[in-house]
């Protein structure tokens, strides 16, 4: 099976513009999520996906690969989707371009053994803090019995009204699909509550398509705000000094 990653990188971000190039210890924010996936021996292929110059730049600049999207995307999905299509493979790993603390061992788990046709998987982690069950940013999970999503909200769910005696779940930027699930959400209007809540992969639990829910064990925090990228810098500065990792 051949697995391709795609990392989307969009310069205008509403709460962080100009994101995947913030400085993090001497290296773009991107060029950390690039390297941490491209250590992966189950991924044949890396590339980033961007609609801005000055990312295709500097993907130049440092030997990435690169496929210019367009800029009217809504989604990091649609842009997935523009760039799968000129690149063949089984599987289609979006790895989101703010995840510089992601583990390639991690990212693994997302694919799938095999697959046919129709194919749509998120990695979940177990939520640790009691700031990440409040934080907006943080998309929670709820999963029936068979790992299924139910739903995805930015509001601490479930609610703990009759028992207290389960964990929350958080979604982590991490996903796969097969070009058939891509087709579909590309081609797939905005369900109610993805309008409401702004959670791209609603579009498929609304219109009754099924999103595996995988748990992970993962020390990861995606960069939505300068504040994160103040957090993550602190840690990677950490394990530059300590030897663990190298520019």
């Amino acid at each position: 099976m051949k697995a391709v990653a795609i990392i989307p990188a969009r310069y205008d971000s509403s709460r962080f513009r100009g994101k995947p190039l913030a400085d993090l210890c001497g290296r773009p924010m991107l060029w950390w999520v690039y390297r941490q996936v491209k250590k992966s021996s189950r991924i044949g292929e890396v590339y980033v996906a961007t609609d801005h110059e000055d990312i295709r730049q500097m993907c130049r600049r440092y030997g990435m690969d690169c496929l210019m999207t367009s800029a009217g995307h809504r989604t990091s999905t649609e842009r997935l989707y523009e760039a799968a299509q000129s690149v063949p493979a089984d599987v289609y790993i979006c790895v989101n371009g703010d995840e510089p603390l992601i583990e390639p061992s991690v990212v693994e788990q997302v694919i799938p053994a095999q697959m046919e046709g129709f194919f749509a998987a998120n990695l979940m982690t177990k939520i640790r803090h009691p700031v990440e069950a409040v934080d907006d940013t943080n998309i929670k999970v709820v999963t029936d019995e068979e790992g299924n999503a139910l739903l995805m909200s930015r509001s601490p769910i479930p609610h703990p009204k009759a028992s207290m005696d389960y964990d929350f779940y958080k979604h982590l930027g991490v996903l796969a699909y097969s070009l058939e699930a891509l087709r579909f959400f590309a081609q797939t209007s905005k369900g109610f509550l993805e309008r409401v809540e702004d959670i791209n992969e609603l579009r498929f639990i609304e219109h009754g398509k099924k999103l595996k829910m995988i748990p992970v064990e993962a020390h990861t925090l995606s960069v939505d705000t300068p504040k994160d990228l103040d957090y993550v810098r602190g840690i990677v500065a950490g394990k530059l000094e300590r030897g663990e990792i190298t520019l």
